[in-house]
């Protein structure tokens, strides 16, 4: 690559973060071909889109040029061509700009790399849906589709059309339950809009949207209910039946991990992020994932190499998902309305309360007494003492001898002496 006779190489303007991953996704561009044609690593190009850091020098120039930024004038040489990428290797399957998985791109698939599982036709859960359109779209959507200058309602209604859909197929993927996974969809963009200040700001908020659905969906108390406990029919098909059976005899943490990092396409770094766990423990999940969905898949137990079951656990999930449609999915209004109605709903109670409390308060001072006074026991009866003791009645000898004594004069010890005869 030879660097440009303009000098300008290191002042090569470049657009905003998110913009140059739409550039990316236009020219239908995968992080690793562009990677390869700029000589850099995959986790580079994503910095690069995510802000964290920017290219400088001729790397700057020939990813400005990659992505159609350049200046017409320039004198540089023309922008590599990238090579081409039959398989996304292991720990970078390809991306959809919702974070849904999607099958990776071959000579054979009509769908660009970066086509969303939501653009599929209208249908029901449990139906098949309608045949996918024979064209791909030709501009991929943004990362972030929120005008900088819309409204809270706006950018909540444009991040729920964003990936609600997507949302909803990746829970089924780990529930095997439609309404489960739309209850869990719902009650993620319903906390998502209780605190949008907080959501509105983060760098990821498809992220954590998804982090909250997962929860949810995942949760065991769920399946306590009696509208959860069994799981949907199975798909009729022998392989996505198998695929599905595989996925759902999996540990809840182990089953999220290989569907973010090869279904959703995220990092190993990013994957052991999201699912609160080292790199390594991911690492292991992963590697025990994929070996326990191969022994119950032949297809995927034929690939030796980790880079080709990526590509194929990339395109079966990707099936599967794009199996189940999303078309009752509530419309973002829907749940602007209700969590603002059950936001109201939980401040009256709280008002409610606060002035019950304050009025039994208020009356209990009222109605208190002033000083303590010890209350009086009441007076009782009580039973089993024995009668009192005391002199036997008189007999009338003994009244005899009382009266003769008593008659007598006392002359000292005269009176005790007996009389004789």
């Amino acid at each position: 690559m030879t660097q440009s006779t303009t000098g300008t190489a290191a002042a090569q303007p470049l657009p905003s973060p998110k913009e140059r991953r739409r550039l990316r996704e236009a020219k239908s561009l995968s992080e690793e071909q562009v990677a390869a044609a700029v000589g850099v690593t995959r986790a580079t190009v994503r910095s690069w889109e995510t802000g964290r850091t920017s290219p400088r020098g001729r790397k700057r120039e020939a990813y400005a040029r990659l992505i159609g930024t350049a200046d017409a004038t320039s004198t540089s040489t023309p922008p590599p061509t990238p090579p081409a990428l039959p398989q996304p290797p292991v720990d970078a399957p390809v991306e959809s700009p919702t974070g849904a998985p999607v099958a990776p791109p071959t000579e054979s698939h009509a769908e660009t790399p970066t086509e969303s599982l939501a653009e599929t036709p209208a249908g029901s859960c449990g139906e098949a849906p309608a045949e996918p359109p024979a064209e791909a779209p030709t501009e991929a959507p943004t990362s972030s589709p929120t005008p900088p200058t819309a409204s809270p309602a706006e950018a909540f209604d444009a991040l729920y059309r964003h990936t609600a859909a997507a949302l909803f197929r990746q829970t089924y993927l780990l529930t095997g339950r439609c309404n489960l996974s739309r209850e869990a969809v719902g009650k993620a963009f319903d906390l998502a809009w209780q605190r949008w200040p907080e959501v509105a700001v983060d760098r990821d908020p498809v992220g954590w949207v998804r982090a909250a659905a997962y929860e949810h969906a995942m949760s065991p108390w769920r399946r306590m209910r009696p509208e959860h406990r069994r799981a949907d029919p199975p798909p009729e098909a022998p392989g996505p039946r198998a695929l599905l059976d595989a996925l759902l005899s999996l540990p809840p943490a182990y089953r999220r991990t290989l569907l973010l990092h090869d279904g959703v396409g995220l990092g190993l770094p990013e994957t052991a992020a999201e699912t609160e766990a080292s790199t390594p423990a991911a690492a292991g999940r992963l590697m025990t994932a994929r070996a326990a969905v191969a022994e119950k898949l032949p297809e995927l137990a034929t690939a030796t190499a980790p880079a080709e079951q990526a590509a194929l656990l990339h395109e079966h999930l990707g099936a599967l998902a794009l199996a189940q449609p999303a078309t009752s999915l509530p419309v973002p209004e829907l749940i602007r309305t209700g969590s603002e109605r059950k936001a109201q709903l939980w401040t009256r109670a709280a008002i409610a309360f606060t002035v019950l409390l304050i009025g039994l308060t208020l009356i209990t001072l009222a109605t208190a007494p002033r000083k303590y006074e010890t209350p009086q026991s009441p007076a009782q009866k009580v039973g089993g003492v024995p009668a009192l003791g005391g002199p036997q009645k008189l007999t009338p000898q003994d009244k005899k001898l009382q009266k003769k004594l008593g008659g007598e004069l006392v002359h000292g010890p005269a009176r005790l002496v007996p009389r004789v005869g």
